[in-house]
């Protein structure tokens, strides 16, 4: 008489067993740090509403604001000229996938090692709380949110283990199958994980509003200028597609280091003029308002804007001349150097020259006819004729510290950047865009774009196709050297694929250099060109 003998569980299905451990082990570490990361954002918004606080209580804000801080120049130019303006959001996409893949790998780290999983994910604490230390203006108040969220997701990453080890490793008639207690752990996982991303999203959106300026800037009423601009109809786009002599200030590029617009309460704000000054001034914005304000039309230039690319911008400003401030303030004569500072901590180290000599260089509250939008530095910043924005034009500005250039550095001066930043003449053809590929063979074609020298001024602009001569372009008006100039050009094409190419000449004679060079470390160079088929 025979006997049924038992049989094991097959190699193959061992392995299976293993592999869904380790997938739940990873899903495990995804919900602890989605927990641990609400919980603290959930803190931080609920600590910026009920606690005035100057640093960054965010452990998402104050990782990114320290990557943003320790990136090379050579990467920031990769980032601006792959993503553009969207940069932030690129940033933001990175550091989601990075922190998913290091939470897997510490979940699945925990399948076999409790205690090492605890490890890292106390190491990885201990670096957000290393990136909210470093934020400018931080206090101990401002670690508390992402202590409480480590100790969150910690409790919660050493729960789910326990609950995944409750289940043996291998199936024996006491456990034929331990797939219900699997599928448990994998539902709290997921729930888990769903109410810490919500926790996030909740905290962000009340450290947005957690100092809300509400209608601030709605209300806002702009000083009446004791002098105004007007910009003639003959500097005015005339072809369809050509770039706007003024620009939308919500089509204006912006780049900066902030990852969220600062929030800043109008009623709060004052300017600070320290340094190397006979008398320390600090103003809050009713006194500014109260000055005698200009408008002056700028065109402000990003310096990681490629050859042809869309990182400028024209607007008409409304602002104290800077100027006025400084001398006010008394300026000593050995400094050389003016170096702002804005709300987030950001710096920028403006020649002293370039903010006393006769430029329209201003404390800004007001941007084509309204108060500053908030994504464009609300309710005061810094707008400089003729230099990049990187060593002038400070948005969110708290501070102006009069000092010297081998005593202080701006932001990315010692990331490589220079430390002047002049703007060089710069243009672009606007149509036909690059890959047009109907234009009409009858002479009828319009090449059309926007040259700038800011503070210099454009004098010439000229057309090249293919390898022939030089035409010249007819100029629109010019109302001021500190803005950019359109121009036109009326192209008698021939059939085929050409090659368009354009290059200006500012105020004082010289001619935009051929010589190709990448935005870092003082600005691009080379000419402009679109390959284009003439049918």
């Amino acid at each position: 008489m025979g006997h049924d003998v038992a049989e094991g569980p097959s190699p193959e299905a061992t392995t299976t067993r293993r592999a869904g451990r380790g997938t739940v082990a990873m899903l495990c570490g995804v919900a602890a740090a989605a927990v641990g990361l609400g919980v603290a954002e959930l803190a931080a918004g609920l600590l910026a509403r009920l606690t005035p606080t100057t640093g960054t209580p965010s452990p998402l804000l104050a990782v990114g604001g320290a990557f943003i801080d320790l990136t090379p120049a050579w990467l920031k130019d990769w980032a601006v000229a792959t993503f553009g303006t969207a940069d932030k959001v690129a940033l933001g996409v990175g550091m989601g996938l990075t922190l998913l893949v290091v939470a897997a790998v510490i979940g699945w780290l925990g399948g076999r090692s409790r205690a090492l999983a605890l490890t890292l994910f106390a190491l990885v604490g201990l670096a957000g709380l290393a990136a909210v230390a470093s934020r400018t203006g931080s206090g101990p108040l401002d670690l508390l949110p992402t202590l409480i969220g480590l100790a969150a997701g910690a409790w919660t990453l050493r729960r789910l283990l326990t609950r995944l080890d409750a289940s043996p490793p291998e199936p024996d008639a006491e456990h034929p199958d331990d797939a219900p207690t699997r599928r448990a752990v994998l539902r709290a996982a997921a729930g888990l994980t769903a109410l810490g991303v919500v926790a996030i999203l909740a905290g962000q959106a009340l450290l947005r509003t957690g100092r809300a300026v509400g209608d601030a800037v709605a209300n806002l009423v702009l000083p009446k200028p004791v002098r105004t601009v007007t910009v003639p109809p003959d500097a005015l786009a005339t072809v369809e597609g050509q770039t706007t002599y003024l620009t939308p200030n919500a089509d204006f590029y912006r780049i900066d280091t902030a990852l969220f617009v600062p929030d800043v309460n109008p009623g709060d704000w004052r300017l600070k003029v320290t340094g190397l000054v006979e008398r320390e001034i600090e103003m809050d914005l009713a006194d500014l308002l109260a000055e005698q304000h200009i408008e002056a039309i700028v065109t402000l230039t990003c310096v990681s804007n490629t050859v042809g690319g869309p990182l400028a911008g024209n607007a008409t400003w409304i602002g104290w001349p800077v100027r006025e401030l400084l001398a006010r303030a008394g300026v000593k004569p050995e400094a050389d150097m003016v170096l702002s500072r804005s709300v987030d901590g950001f710096t920028a180290g403006t020649p002293l020259g370039a903010l006393t000599d006769d430029r329209n260089a201003l404390i800004a509250v007001g941007m084509n006819g309204a108060p500053l939008p908030p994504e464009h530095g609300f309710p005061v910043r810094l707008v400089v004729p003729g230099l990049y924005g990187y060593v002038s034009a400070t948005k969110w500005l708290t501070e102006l510290k009069v000092t010297r250039f081998d005593a202080d550095e701006g932001y990315w001066t010692p990331r490589g950047w220079s430390a002047l930043g002049p703007v060089k003449t710069a243009s672009r053809i606007d149509v036909p865009r690059a890959g047009d590929v109907s234009l009409p063979a009858d002479g009828n074609v319009v090449v059309a774009g926007v040259a700038w020298a800011q503070h210099r001024g454009i004098s010439r602009v000229e057309v090249r196709v293919d390898d022939g001569d030089w035409n010249q372009a007819d100029l629109l008006a010019e109302p001021t050297t500190d803005a950019w100039r359109l121009w036109s050009w009326q192209w008698p094409a021939s059939p085929g694929n050409h090659r368009l190419t354009v290059r200006a000449t500012d105020g004082t004679g010289q001619v935009q250099t051929a010589d190709v060079a990448p935005p870092a470390p003082d600005g691009a160079t080379g000419w402009h060109t679109v390959e284009v088929q003439v049918s």
